[in-house]
């Protein structure tokens, strides 16, 4: 067992929560999601033995929205923001951003302000933050404080949240009717990709003119940086084929990107020039939104809907969580002792003897261990076990009946040929039974979407989707 930490906190309060980051400081990390966390404290990056759970706090759930402003509290996962309608409207290249990111699994437990303080220039809905002018509002017990993301990051993976203090809320500038804006991102792959780059551009239009220009640029900098001598340029002019293609030239310009194993400098700047001169056309076109889907995959039946943050499981005062009581495949478990200083994968391997989940890479890549937590899929090697306090677990084990009887995916797999040697297969079936909870006849685009944060060693993709599309003929979903 890997034990990275040693004290696991839980607070029910945002109060119990400030009083503990008064009182540990830099000697203690905030988690949430986990999807950053948990892989920096495998690598032994900002190592600390105290973790202090925010996820069961209720005043940082949920979105608010009103005519002028989108209001995401600290805890909005990818899928919140994908999900809610205002902010496709009113925050769209923030939308594009977060559908961009990783895979279903990591979209249900990412947050978005987590996103914010890991600070890397190659997190996607930071460039889409600094085009819609986002503020961030900082909270201590010494008060809250607003900031605006410009000046929120100090440098490479630098910002200026003090060690007391956390991202309570983020607050949008809705886009008004005269705005257009839109997400740009380059990657490896069509999933599970760091960006080589991505862009954001937030336009606002006097009838066919730019009256005003936010430009941000991700991957080319040691920070999220503006390109303001394309945005001077655009101010004024309309968006023909001379203005984008100059303003794309200047964009490159303000953009000092370096070589890496994603890309070269000289790619990157080439890349980049020519999709900001893309993506201004559709701008000017009014196209920005072309290929949204109207019902996005989420692998998550909890909610459908952004969270707005029910009492949970949680201690009032904060005091270390010491016993962990779930449910796991409907049984009720209690486990006590160092079940706090792992993940939810090891929780159920090595306490609850359920080997179904497997470890193929620990980082959220592979997918091989996903489960479902309270109806969402998840990346159980990223799921700190102390959040499975107070919730509903089912892995493959468990995604039958009662009697024995195989779910008609598991059934599906074993008839089309599609298990072979069956080490990434839970995870696969436990992504396409849920996709099949949220849609009884998905397409095939939709397939690969539920599927695209799993990884198969014998390369036989062909016949997984043959799988699911034979369950969904069947009447596959199930009750989450």
């Amino acid at each position: 067992m890997r034990r990275t930490w040693q004290t696991y906190h839980q607070p029910a309060t945002l109060g119990a929560a400030l009083r503990l980051l008064d009182e540990h400081r830099s000697a203690a990390r905030v988690i949430a999601g986990g999807t950053d966390v948990i892989v920096e404290l495998s690598r032994d990056v900002k190592p600390t033995s105290t973790l202090i759970d925010i996820s069961r706090i209720a005043a940082l759930k949920g979105i608010r929205a009103d005519d002028a402003t989108i209001t995401l509290g600290a805890l909005t996962t990818h899928n919140d923001v994908i999900a809610s309608t205002a902010c496709v409207e009113g925050a769209f290249p923030l939308a594009q951003a977060c559908l961009e990111i990783g895979a279903p699994q990591l979209r249900t437990r990412a947050t978005i302000a987590g996103n914010l303080v890991t600070a890397s220039p190659a997190n996607d809905t930071i460039s889409a933050l600094v085009a819609l002018d986002a503020t961030l509002m900082l909270t201590s017990l010494r008060g809250t404080r607003a900031v605006p993301i410009d000046a929120f990051f100090t440098g490479f993976r630098t910002t200026v949240l003090e060690p007391d203090e956390l991202i309570t809320e983020i607050r949008i500038p809705r886009l008004s009717d005269d705005q257009r804006g839109l997400f740009i991102k380059l990657g490896l792959r069509r999933a599970q990709a760091i960006s080589v780059i991505h862009l954001a551009m937030v336009l606002r239009f006097d009838g066919t003119t730019v009256s005003e220009a936010r430009i941000a640029l991700g991957c080319v900098a040691p920070t999220i940086v503006r390109a303001p001598e394309a945005e001077a340029f655009l101010n004024g002019r309309p968006l023909d084929d001379r203005a984008c293609a100059e303003a794309a030239r200047l964009i490159a310009g303000d953009a000092s990107p370096i070589d890496d194993i994603r890309g070269s400098a000289g790619y990157r700047l080439m890349a980049l020039e020519r999709l900001a001169a893309d993506g201004l056309a559709r701008l000017g076109r009014g196209e920005e939104r072309a290929g949204w889907p109207s019902r996005p995959i989420l692998l998550d039946t909890l909610s459908g809907t952004p969270s707005e943050g029910a009492d949970e499981p949680g201690d009032p005062d904060g005091t270390p969580l010491a016993t962990i009581e779930t449910t796991i495949n409907g049984e009720p478990m209690r486990v006590t002792g160092d079940a706090t200083r792992k993940t939810l994968l090891d929780l159920v391997r090595e306490d609850a003897g359920l080997t179904g989940a497997k470890e193929g890479c620990a980082e959220g890549e592979c997918g091989a261990c996903t489960v479902w937590i309270d109806g969402q899929a998840v990346m159980s090697c990223l799921v700190p076990a102390g959040q499975a306090h107070g919730a509903a677990i089912t892995t493959i084990e468990g995604l039958g009946a009662s009697d024995g009887t195989l779910h008609p995916l598991q059934r599906a797999f074993i008839d089309t040929g599609a298990s072979q040697c069956g080490f990434c297969i839970p995870g696969m079936v436990m992504a396409g039974a849920k996709l099949l909870d949220e849609r009884a006849a998905p397409s095939t685009d939709e397939m690969l979407v539920a599927v695209s944060g799993n990884i198969c060693r014998c390369t036989g993709y062909r016949k997984i989707l043959d799988a699911i599309g034979a369950a969904s003929a069947t009447g596959a979903a199930v009750s989450s």
